[in-house]
């Protein structure tokens, strides 16, 4: 390096400072960079020196190291032996615990949805698997299933895996019978038929699915059953099979539809008792009861199981409704009948023929009207029904009667106002001009009743006057005004208006003169019997008796009473005779005889008296002879009849008898005998009361 190439100020003592430049030593013409390129130029010519003199020398340096003053250097607390026992004592305690924690501590378990199953072992799947199974869900059991099955089955956890394929099946077994007993029987049999087929429980699956079609069919055929006894309203026999459902092996039927079924049968009940109601009242076909059955019917919901039943009801109902409307139409009462055909409820099945009547009868009721106006304007209304309508035939047949109506009906009208004047003139013109009406005319029929009627009255005034002459006639009350008035009436003929008046005046009047004729006859007769003469009597009275006259039934009545006082008195005067025998045979066969006089004769009180004292006989006889025969006292008390005074008294000492006629038992100290009892004779006494 040249000496140009050092700066004139850079000196010898400045050597060990750093190498710099003055910017003032570089020339206005060149840039930064070439000062610095010239003074690193300077500086690696200064280098080179031999004596080495660009290099900075420190003269206090120290060429060896001294221990002791680094040591005494070191902070105080690192020269306490205390300090580092603790420090030496911690340090390995601190690593031993880490070791044991390390070496206690769990392995963590696997992630097993981060798991790839291809490279996982067989415990990994099964510790998977029995976390799957512990939901208890059925995807979950299923996904156990698949992680584990797929295992060789020479594995060595073989043995249990297969136990808990086992039970894993069985537990999808049992929810899918939880589905099955909540009501779901396709869900159940889906869900027992996820089961892979290569799991022993398997076999079990299809017996299973068997088993719940069948308590599904039979509780299904049960509810069917109900269910048609109740549209059938067999109310008992729907309660029955609901019972039944009681005994299926499923909850839900139990339960559930048990329920539901009863108080379907409760509500249908009151529905069926509606409905009877209104049966009750439509058989009356009274309008009233038939609108009353319809509001009954129409209370019956949709959701009914008798709905139907209802409508079909309501149906009838309106049929009724429109028979009956149709009977008022026949009876010429078309405002009747329209009313009762407007008040028919809205049947689809019918509206169509309620529509027709109603149409066709507005045409009636305006024929009904009897005028020729009212024909034409039925006419004119019957001839708007189209021929499309089911009443078209109907009406044309009635458009034709009614045009032959019209005539009839202006001939009617003209012979009603002459009628109406009142006289037989007026009344005989009437009748000839309706006669001009054919008999196969609409109203051929109507002008006969009004040709009988109009006849009547002209009947009625040309007999009137024999009548009203007879009853004045009659009044005297004796034969011969009775005979004249019965005369008079004579020329009223049978067949004409009055005649049955008349025929009933003559019947009232001939009875009248036959009590006059016959009464006397009689009153000889009751005067006979009166004096005891009761056959004279019986013979005059029976004479009136067969004559078949007004007195004949009072005349056989009497000769009835007679010969009953004859019979009595012949009884009366045998009985008396039988009895004077005295013995107790002859006594019981008066009685019989005494008996036979009737309570209404005279002689009854005679009688009575009579049979008192031959029964007393009777007991005393009795009494006597039980002091030596007491069965034959017996059988002779038990003659007496009831009613008599000694009956009383004859019960009383018959079985005094009895008891004496029973034998004591001999005393036996080992045997214990019962007495035999002597045979109680049949009482058969005559009866005390009156033939």
């Amino acid at each position: 390096m040249t000496e140009r190439d050092i700066p004139d100020n850079w000196s010898s003592d400045q050597a060990g400072e750093p190498i710099g430049f003055e910017p003032n030593y570089i020339s206005n013409n060149q840039t930064a960079d070439t000062a610095a390129i010239g003074a690193n130029s300077q500086s690696m010519k200064k280098s080179k020196k031999p004596d080495g003199t660009g290099l900075a020398i420190n003269d206090n340096s120290e060429s060896t190291f001294n221990l002791s003053v680094l040591i005494e250097k070191l902070p105080r607390w690192t020269k306490n032996w205390v300090v580092w026992a603790a420090v030496l004592t911690l340090i390995p305690g601190s690593m031993g615990f880490l070791a044991l924690s390390i070496l206690f501590k769990l392995p963590s378990a696997p992630n097993c949805p981060q798991i790839f199953w291809p490279l996982a072992s067989a415990s990994v799947r099964v510790h998977c698997a029995q976390l799957a199974a512990s939901k208890q869900t059925i995807n979950d059991l299923l996904q156990a299933i698949t992680l584990v099955k797929q295992l060789p089955e020479n594995h060595p956890l073989r043995g249990e895996i297969n136990r808990l394929l086992e039970e894993w099946s069985r537990d999808i077994l049992k929810l899918a019978d939880q589905s099955f007993q909540g009501g779901n029987l396709e869900e159940a049999i889906a869900t027992a038929r996820k089961i892979p087929p290569d799991v022993k429980v398997s076999e079990l699956v299809e017996e299973q699915i068997q088993k719940w079609q069948t308590i599904w069919s039979k509780a299904e055929g049960i509810y069917q059953e109900a269910e048609k006894e109740l549209r059938q309203r067999h109310w008992q026999s729907a309660f029955m099979l609901t019972a039944r459902l009681l005994r299926v092996d499923n909850k839900y039927w139990a339960s559930t539809k048990y329920d539901q079924l009863n108080n379907i049968i409760v509500t249908a009940r009151e529905d069926g008792d509606k409905l009877y109601k209104a049966e009750d009242l439509a058989k009356s076909r009274n309008l009233d009861n038939l609108l009353k059955a319809i509001k009954l019917a129409e209370a019956i919901k949709p959701d009914s199981y008798l709905y139907q039943k209802a409508k079909e009801l309501i149906s009838g109902f309106a049929r009724k409704m429109l028979t009956l409307a149709q009977a008022k139409m026949k009876e010429r009462n078309a405002d009747a009948a329209l009313e009762i055909a407007r008040q028919i409820p809205p049947i689809p099945e019918l509206q169509a023929e309620v529509d027709d009547f109603m149409v066709l009868g507005e045409a009636q009721r305006s024929a009904f009207i009897g005028t020729a106006a009212g024909l034409e304007t039925a006419i004119s209304q019957a001839q708007q029904i189209d021929a499309s309508r089911d009443v078209y035939n109907e009406a044309q047949q009635l458009i034709a009667r009614w045009q032959l109506e019209i005539e009839d009906v202006s001939r009617l009208e003209k012979a009603r106002n002459l009628a109406s004047q009142g006289t037989v003139n007026d009344l005989t013109a009437a009748i000839s001009e309706v006669q001009l009406i054919p008999g196969n005319n609409p109203r051929g029929t109507e002008a006969r009743q009004e040709i009988g009627r109009w006849r009547g009255q002209v009947e009625t005034i040309e007999d009137r006057p024999y009548l009203d002459r007879a009853e004045q006639i009659a009044i005297g009350e004796d034969v011969n005004s009775l005979q004249t008035a019965i005369a008079e009436l004579s020329q009223i003929h049978s067949g004409r208006a009055l005649y049955p008046e008349a025929r009933k005046k003559m019947r009232l009047w001939t009875a009248k003169i036959e009590r006059i004729q016959d009464q006397p006859y009689l009153d000889q007769a009751k005067a006979l019997a009166d004096s005891g003469n009761l056959t004279t009597a019986i013979s005059e009275a029976q004479k009136i008796a067969s004559s078949g006259r007004a007195l004949s039934s009072e005349a056989q009545s009497s000769i009835d009473t007679w010969q009953d006082q004859i019979r009595a008195k012949d009884s009366w005067q045998k009985a008396k005779q039988v009895a004077v025998t005295g013995t107790p045979e002859a006594l019981s066969e008066a009685i019989q005889l005494a008996n036979r006089v009737s309570s209404r004769n005279s002689l009854r009180l005679d009688v009575n008296i009579a049979i008192d004292q031959w029964s007393q006989q009777l007991l005393e006889m009795a009494r006597s002879q039980s002091e030596v025969d007491v069965a034959k006292a017996i059988d002779t008390a038990k003659l007496i009849p009831r009613g008599s005074s000694a009956y009383t008294d004859s019960r009383e000492q018959i079985r005094t008898w009895r008891q004496l006629m029973i034998p004591k038992s001999p005393p036996s100290p080992s045997v214990e005998s019962t007495p035999e009892l002597t045979p109680a004779v049949p009482e058969s006494q005559p009866s005390g009361s009156p033939n």
